[in-house]
């Protein structure tokens, strides 16, 4: 957990985030001096190296005080994980910057066009969070050569200049995350600027970098919604103490029953999460990690968000009219809550 000091900074600093849209300066300049972009660039590149593990939490953290902000720094130190993808010329010089940050898409919804010396890019990708912000933007593409379509695909890495923010982040929850469509129209990149996302081409890396990227992903998602679950555990009870002169006996003792039920069954959810991103980061290491446990472990990541999110859905209609106020704080980690769960890592298909 944070100290006291920089609680009470990032608490304070939740409305003008969700006013703002994005991080005001001086919560954006705290996090490049506390490395939150940077978990998983090697402390030699300026970054805090940080195991999956060590990262979760801080992830959980991070979105107990805000939810915004846990986002983008989980975000944030997902567009780590291209560091061996990218030349190593090039990763350094991208990463080590104080300030370095990536926002972008996996989604192939550009065009690259072959040239002698690079590629001639144009495309738009939506949901870039960080996109305010950011010293660099990746995107996958989908390679032409000769006016042909092929079926290669690599991600470009823009700088700013390259790319327009189309400001088009209207959710309801997660309102500080500038998480904007961007859109690029003939910009030119070089080959070396250019990389597949499934080929390592340096080895700066930790053992994080060759972790499988959708449990990877899950695991760092399913964080952000622990910390909001129990941030919103937290305000609800604090709601519920507040409005005791107001309610009637059996509504006090209904209300605090329930929010002792859901609150043991969070810390459940919350603990096995725990346990079991930590035992599949140990068999990863050792080598030991096979396809039955990352079934196992994407199993548990939905449920923890799946729980965190239905223990709010429970208490929600028990806490009164102030739980509707937009700007109340338990209706801000309710409205955060339910937007990171809707992460297509973290939702389970129809079938």
């Amino acid at each position: 957990m944070l100290s006291e000091d920089l609680s009470k900074l990032i608490r304070s600093a939740s409305f003008e985030i969700e006013q703002l849209g994005t991080l005001p300066d001086d919560l954006l300049q705290l996090a490049f001096e506390e490395k939150l972009f940077k978990l998983f660039i090697p402390e030699e590149l300026g970054g805090r190296g940080l195991s999956l593990p060590e990262a979760a939490r801080v992830f959980e953290d991070m979105s107990y005080e805000d939810g915004s902000l846990g986002w983008l720094t989980t975000i944030g130190s997902g567009g780590n994980l291209f560091l061996e993808n990218m030349t190593e010329t090039q990763a350094k010089e991208l990463y080590s910057p104080a300030e370095a940050v990536i926002a972008g898409s996996g989604y192939a919804t550009g065009e690259a066009h072959a040239q002698s010396d690079g590629y001639m890019v144009s495309g738009e990708w939506r949901y870039c969070s960080g996109a305010p912000y950011a010293s660099m933007f990746t995107a996958n593409t989908i390679i032409w050569r000769d006016g042909q379509e092929t079926d290669e695909m690599r991600a470009c890495t823009f700088m700013p200049d390259q790319v327009e923010v189309i400001e088009d982040w209207n959710a309801f929850g997660l309102k500080g995350t500038g998480s904007h469509t961007i859109r690029v129209k003939n910009a030119f990149v070089p080959f070396d600027r250019t990389f597949s996302v499934v080929e390592k081409v340096n080895t700066l890396g930790s053992p994080v970098h060759s972790f499988p990227f959708v449990q990877f992903s899950q695991v760092s998602f399913a964080s952000v919604c622990l910390g909001l679950g129990a941030r919103f555990l937290e305000e609800a009870h604090t709601l519920a103490e507040h409005a005791k002169s107001r309610w009637n006996a059996e509504k006090i003792a209904g209300t605090v029953r329930l929010l002792k039920e859901q609150q043991s069954r969070f810390s459940q959810a919350q603990q096995l999460f725990h346990s079991a991103v930590e035992r599949r980061w140990d068999m990863h290491v050792n080598g030991s990690l096979d396809d039955h446990e990352l079934a196992q472990l994407s199993a548990v990541c939905m449920e923890s968000s799946d729980i965190a999110t239905d223990c709010a859905v429970q208490l929600f209609r028990n806490l009164g009219m102030q739980a509707v106020i937009e700007t109340s704080p338990v209706n801000r980690a309710f409205r955060d809550l339910w937007t990171a769960g809707q992460h297509g890592f973290l939702t389970r298909s129809l079938t």
